[in-house]
């Protein structure tokens, strides 16, 4: 299941975590928290797909775009300390281009990995290297093909990681990963040269540590966790993408590749438009809700369409982007889970902004694609546009919360129909 799927959960859990925050004023005062204080598609758009009568993917010719960045970027530096990005998008995504090539080096240079212990990674951890964390895992292939925009080698090894890093040594560099699934520890030598840490010099220690380094009780359930100094989270404004019914519809023509084609639009009940195509029907409702079906019919299944999972990602993406991508504001869309069901996979999407997953009403995903036998046949999206408000909130600081939380947490935003979203922890379910 999905990383958002039970968002209410979340938020009952969030709302317990903040009821915890008063028995922890006891440890604040005994000094536990006394040093807290400081893009090619592969498709252009989904009509290209329908009107494939073969709808098979030119996979030699495959490249890739990264569906999600990190969520957190850490990089250990010569001189000791560390520094760590987590909730600033723009530097982010600043460190996230120059540290992308040296990871992608390691990673397509890399040996076949050898099983290493717990104390071992940890050890890695303090040497000069690069550091991701991302917001869901993926698979090891996939990341290959957002970090190198092509295909992993078939002979490699498959694993499911949300965390991955690389070490600077005297010659070589070498690559380690944690596979989410069984838990275990894998390091890699790699043929990228050494060195590389000399382009990190300018940026500079900000007290970013992992959540094993804090003592706090607790962290011992999210050990790898980043936990970022200060406190201060920025308010956001919400509202839906591009105005008018008509608006949004003209863009999701537009962007699933129908807008040249004949179609019929007539109203719905409950403010909804309805547009009738040749082989589609697509429904937008006043709550920036589009959805969308395939009605020409599917493949069988002994005619079913081969298709990689990093392939039905990067359709997606492709047409996520081109969608609500194009009018989210200050909010990035990234890739959270795809999920199968027989011949059926679903790819989620959602929003994310200043480091908070956006939650939204009726624990909607920003975005979802259904494949059926290698197609695409459903889609919804959401058109939000977000924007900063200027103000910002203060929250309890982190470590705190990693002890309120007794493990792993994220920062989040409720969008309900508000106009104005205030950020809050959640403990993820």
């Amino acid at each position: 299941m999905s990383s958002r799927r039970k968002a209410v959960e979340r938020v009952k859990t969030g709302l317990i975590v903040l009821l915890t925050f008063s028995a922890l004023l006891l440890a604040w005062r005994t000094n536990l928290f006394n040093d807290v204080l400081a893009a090619v598609p592969l498709l252009g758009n989904v009509g290209a797909q329908m009107r494939d009568a073969s709808g098979t993917a030119e996979s030699g010719s495959t490249s890739f775009k990264e569906a999600a960045r990190p969520l957190g970027i850490v990089i250990t530096l010569d001189r000791g300390g560390r520094f760590g990005v987590k909730y600033d998008t723009d530097t982010r995504n600043a460190v996230y281009r120059i540290t992308s090539g040296i990871i992608g080096e390691a990673l397509g240079s890399a040996s076949s990995p050898n099983e290493i212990s717990e104390y071992e990674w940890r050890l890695a951890l303090s040497k000069p290297g690069v550091y991701y964390e991302y917001i869901a895992p993926v698979r090891l292939s996939v990341l290959y093909g957002w970090l190198l925009g092509a295909r992993m080698p078939e002979y490699t090894q498959d694993f499911m990681l949300r965390r991955v890093f690389i070490t600077f040594g005297e010659d070589r560099n070498r690559l380690y990963y944690q596979d989410h699934d069984s838990g275990l520890f894998f390091g890699s030598d790699t043929g990228s040269a050494a060195g590389k840490s000399q382009e990190l010099e300018m940026y500079g220690e900000n007290g970013a540590e992992f959540a094993f380094e804090t003592g706090v009780l607790g962290s011992e359930n999210a050990p790898y966790m980043l936990i970022m100094r200060g406190s201060d989270h920025p308010d956001v404004r919400s509202a839906v993408s591009a105005g008018s019914s008509e608006d949004l519809l003209g863009i999701t023509l537009a962007a699933f590749g129908h807008l040249n084609e004949t179609y019929t639009t007539y109203p719905g009940g409950a403010d909804t438009l309805i547009c009738v195509g040749t082989q589609f029907n697509i429904g937008v409702f006043s709550d920036g809700r589009v959805q969308y079906r395939r009605t020409d019919g599917l493949p069988s299944e002994d005619e079913a369409l081969e298709i990689s999972e990093s392939e039905m990602i990067e359709r997606a993406r492709a047409i996520v982007a081109d969608s609500i991508g194009a009018t989210s504001g200050s909010a990035e869309i990234h890739f959270e889970a795809l999920e199968r069901s027989g011949s059926s996979y679903s790819v989620f999407f959602g929003y994310y902004i200043a480091g908070g997953g956006v939650y939204l009403q009726e624990d909607r995903h920003g975005a979802l694609v259904v494949f059926n036998n290698g197609m695409v046949t459903d889609i919804e999206v959401h058109f939000r546009h977000f924007s900063f408000t200027g103000e910002h909130t203060r929250l309890w600081p982190e470590r705190q919360v990693l002890a309120a939380a007794g493990g792993e947490f994220m920062l989040c935003y409720s969008d309900s129909g508000a106009e104005i979203l205030q950020p809050f922890w959640v403990k993820p379910s």
